[in-house]
């Protein structure tokens, strides 16, 4: 079985299932994409929002390269469900940042 990870948890090259599900009237929409991890890092959007740093919504943003090559981002919220398929080779990742907002 996968182990859930946390957010500190999040490394460049572990291989990644994350799973969203968006709640509906009826029903629940559940995706899930896998891949390894590029970078993860908070950023902001185009939304205004007072009262937080720069008056926008920062987003928590996790970057994975799917096995075809297709890269794609998931902003993580409170139905984001991160589990660890593989860890990071050692050496993984070293010089990738996290995103800048």
């Amino acid at each position: 079985m996968a182990k859930p990870l946390l957010q500190h948890e999040y490394r460049p090259g572990q291989r990644v299932r994350v799973t969203q599900q968006i709640p509906r009237i009826k029903d629940t929409l559940t995706i899930a994409v896998e891949g390894v991890v590029r970078r993860f890092g908070q950023q902001k959007t185009g939304s205004w929002f007072a009262h937080s740093k720069d008056n926008k919504v920062w987003l928590d943003r996790l970057e994975i390269l799917k096995s075809d090559g297709e890269v794609v981002v998931c902003n993580l919220d409170q139905y984001s469900r991160v589990e660890l398929l593989e860890d990071a080779p050692e050496g993984a990742g070293e010089g990738v940042g996290t995103p800048r907002g």
